[in-house]
């Protein structure tokens, strides 16, 4: 037997493809729009969030039978809030550049409703170990749809990835440039990203009929 059963691989794979958060339940958008301009941005949103809910599904299933119904939510935000200040505080120690850039959104992630989601839907019926992998699961379901958006946002918006040219030198007009080739200005606004998430939800649904015949 591996390490996980089947049971537990789905708590991973599904939010993935089938069961996506952003692609099917439609969450978590405003970030996926926001802070997907650059593909670094959108690879530390992703790990940011993988953290908080990884650990936080942990911490409220570890809670969730001395937790009083009447205030479970804000318990939850407490939980949430306490570990996006350690990924904050992270990322200014380290990439304080990155934390500037990113600004409120990382604070915004206390209400994320993929992690707020998780905590009622999941962590609270289950143990931690099947926690911690829902929240696993969900997250990288999400970094995932953000990785994709932010690295075509990117790439046709500002002809780089992560920082470097690989389109080559619009000013010395080389690489795809010195045929006449032009960045995508558009890329790099907010609704680009919202048809961009719509051209990955349109493929998804297309490769899946069951999908599109339960929707």
């Amino acid at each position: 037997m591996g390490l996980l059963s089947k049971k537990d691989s789905k708590l991973i794979l599904d939010p993935l493809a089938d069961n996506n958060p952003i692609t099917i339940q439609v969450l978590g958008i405003c970030s996926a729009l926001a802070i997907t301009a650059q593909l670094k941005a959108s690879i530390v949103m992703a790990l940011s969030v993988i953290f908080v809910l990884g650990m936080g599904n942990v911490v409220i299933s570890l809670m969730r039978n001395i937790i009083p119904s009447k205030i479970r939510i804000i318990v939850q935000l407490v939980v949430v809030a306490a570990l996006v200040i350690i990924v904050d505080q992270v990322l200014k120690a380290f990439a304080y550049s990155l934390s500037k850039q990113l600004s409120v959104f990382i604070g915004l992630i206390i209400t994320n409703c993929i992690i707020m989601g998780r905590f009622e839907a999941f962590a609270l019926g289950n143990g931690p170990w099947r926690s911690f992998l829902d929240g696993i699961g969900n997250a990288l379901g999400y970094g995932v749809i953000l990785i994709i958006v932010g690295f075509f946002r990117e790439l046709l918006g500002s002809g780089t990835l992560l920082g470097f040219k690989v389109l080559g030198d619009p000013i010395e007009k080389t690489g795809l440039y010195s045929i006449g080739y032009e960045n995508n200005g558009f890329m790099l606004l907010s609704p680009m990203a919202l048809i961009v998430v719509g051209i990955i939800i349109w493929v998804q649904r297309s490769r899946n009929k069951a999908l599109i015949e339960e929707n």
